[in-house]
Parts: C-alpha cells; structure tokens; sequence
C-alpha cells in the first residue's frame, strides 16, 4: 500500500510537437495524442498512472491553449480544472518555476513530481511506488531528486547521469527492498555511439526526465542559479503570469538549475522507461508480431521483418522488405529506415508547409 501524502503534487510537461512522429504527430495532434505505447493515448496512460497516486485537485497537465480542447477530448474531461495553460512556450525550466510557484500558494508544503505525458512505463505499481519512496527522500533530504533508469543498450538519443555519493533512503517495503539512491555526480550530454558503449559498461544511468523535489526549494535553487529565471520571480508572485513568459528566455530546467545546483540527488528506476522519442521506439513499447513487425491501422507485411507500419489513410503493405518504417497519414506517406527514423525532426524541418503539416486523416483517433 502507498503511504499516503496530503501534500504530494504531480505537474505533466505535455507540450511539444513530437516531430519524431510525422507524418502522424503534427503541431494540431501532437505525439501525446496517438496511441504510441499501448491502446490508449500516450496523455491518457500518463494521467491514468497519475490519479493512481494523487487525487485530481493535485494533478495539472501544462500546456498551451491550443492543446487544450484535444487534451480535454482525449481525456473525456468536462472542464478546465486539469489544465495550467502556458502563455508561451519557453521550455521546462520557466515552466516548472511557474508551476512551483502556483503550488506554493495552495500548498506551501508542496512536494511536485514532474512527469512528461510521452512516455512508456511498465510496470505501474513499481512506478508509483518509487515516486511515493522518492517524494519522502526529497522532504527529509530536501534535495532536487531526478529519476535515473539502468540502460540495457548503448542508447545515442539519451542524456546520462553520474552516480556520487550514496543517500540514506526510506525503506520501499521489505528487507533488501531500499530506494537506491545518490547525490548526483554529474550531468552527461547525449554522447556518441562508442562513449554510449563507454558509459554502459562504466555503469552511467540514463536521465528519465523524471523530477521529484520540494516546491519551495526548487525555487530556491532557481533564484541561486538560474538568475535568467530567478530574476523575473517576482512577476510570478505578483500574478503577472504573461509578462513572466513574454520576459523569460528559452531554457531547460536540467540547463538552467539541475547542472548548475550542489543539491540534486539521483534515484533509480524500479521499472521499464522509454521516451518513445521516434518511430523506432515502437519495438519496445508495442508487441510485434511472430516477425517483429509492429503494425497499426489496417497494415500488413509479408515476407518481411523488424518492420514499424503505420497505417491511417487506407491499407499499407510491405513486401520482402526488413528494417523499415512506413508511416501513412494525413495524405502523406513517409518510408525510412528504422536507423534514420530518429532523424526526422530534422527533414519536417526542411519541408513545405503543405507537407510538414499534412491535413487531419480520415481515420484520425479523438485519443
């Protein structure tokens, strides 16, 4: 059973594009709205683990207006009581500051767990009962804790995480059963392949993106590090939400706060994590068939393996052919191989509009 905490607060980074994606996932239909990790929408199973740990009064999805409506769809919520609706996009180290601060004046005991509404996640029982061990070491350690996950692969796509000193942890449950924990060692950038081998085999852990800390402390080390943040604090304590956004610069929390502070522990995940940052993803959090092959939507290979088929706009079939991803949608059809899949941002970025941005498919999910 999860202890409960009156004062627990779960916060889901749910912006973004997820251009990864296309042509299914477009600004109007981001990645967080097709069912990428299991039947349900990426936003449905993030919000569904979620209310498994705190009550709805103490979630809230952050977002931009435009997202809202689909979200809400999505989610089949009646009104807005879910949603913190960002007035610009600056990244995650603006945003979390914004959100502490609005945590703070329901509940100046506050303990936020920032979650992001595009990952996989499995099982959720050891998933919640980490975030729920985790949230008592940030009170008594008063420390920025992230999420650190044991890599099983050489991954180029993730940033790592350098373990330091132990932590003395709460207990998970029974003996043997402890949250392993450290203060941080260091922050590592995504690395190459031979430095991703490199720090397989030295022990790194990848960053999850997961934070659990204290509202009030996270603010405080905003104002110690993050002075591009920490400056403008006041507009937030004020109630001028917008001009906070309009004077803030673009930045992420790991760069603006997480690299900078003395004060960031590191806990290790007790269950599965993937991102599902790009196609090739779809392997590891959907199940394949006899060949491999992961199919959605009326999509069909033969002779064929280690295939990702995505199929929208009528039938797809794939013939003699291994390794690919072939992603039908929105009238536009897109063939790459599964190596070159993580770099579509960068092709949607060199595209007409017209394509970047194909229309809704006829068999578009409200979910």
């Amino acid at each position: 059973m999860l202890k409960p905490d009156p004062h627990l607060h779960i916060v889901i980074l749910a912006g973004g594009i997820g251009s990864r994606f296309w042509p299914a996932s477009t600004p109007t239909r981001p990645k967080q709205l097709l069912p990428l990790a299991s039947s349900r929408s990426l936003i449905e199973d993030t919000v569904g683990r979620a209310l498994d740990l705190v009550p709805r009064d103490r979630l809230r999805i952050l977002a931009g207006a435009h997202l809202v409506d689909p979200f809400r769809t999505a989610l089949e919520e009646e009104g807005h009581e879910l949603f913190w609706i960002e007035p610009r996009a600056r990244g995650t180290g603006p945003v979390l500051a914004w959100a502490a601060a609005r945590l703070l004046q329901e509940d100046p005991e506050a303990v936020m767990i920032s979650l992001h509404a595009d990952h996989y996640i499995s099982p959720k029982d050891s998933f919640l009962k980490l975030l729920s061990d985790a949230g008592e070491l940030a009170r008594s350690s008063d420390l920025l804790l992230t999420v650190a996950v044991p890599p099983d692969r050489p991954e180029t796509g993730y940033g790592y995480l350098r373990t330091g000193e132990p932590l003395a942890s709460p207990s998970s449950g029974g003996d043997g059963d402890r949250l392993k924990a450290w203060r941080l060692g260091a922050f590592v950038e995504k690395p190459d392949r031979a430095t991703a081998e490199d720090y397989l085999r030295r022990g790194y852990l990848w960053n999850s993106g997961i934070f659990i800390w204290r509202a009030q402390r996270f603010l405080e080390e905003v104002r110690l590090h993050a002075p591009e943040i920490g400056a403008h604090l006041p507009l937030l304590e004020r109630g001028e939400d917008e001009l906070f956004f309009e004077r803030v610069p673009h930045i992420s929390v790991d760069e603006a706060v997480l690299e900078r502070s003395g004060r960031i522990g590191t806990v290790q995940a007790t269950f599965e994590w993937d991102d599902v940052g790009s196609w090739d993803a779809l392997p590891r959090t959907r199940t394949g068939d006899e060949n491999g092959n992961v199919l959605e939507g009326e999509a069909r290979v033969v002779e064929g393996t280690e295939n990702v088929v995505w199929a929208e706009d009528g039938p797809v079939v794939l013939f003699g052919v291994d390794g690919l991803v072939v992603a039908r949608s929105g009238g536009v059809t897109l063939v790459t191989s599964r190596e070159r899949a993580v770099d579509l941002k960068e092709l949607v970025g060199r595209l007409p509009v017209h394509l970047a941005e194909p229309r809704p498919s006829e068999g578009d999910r409200e979910g």
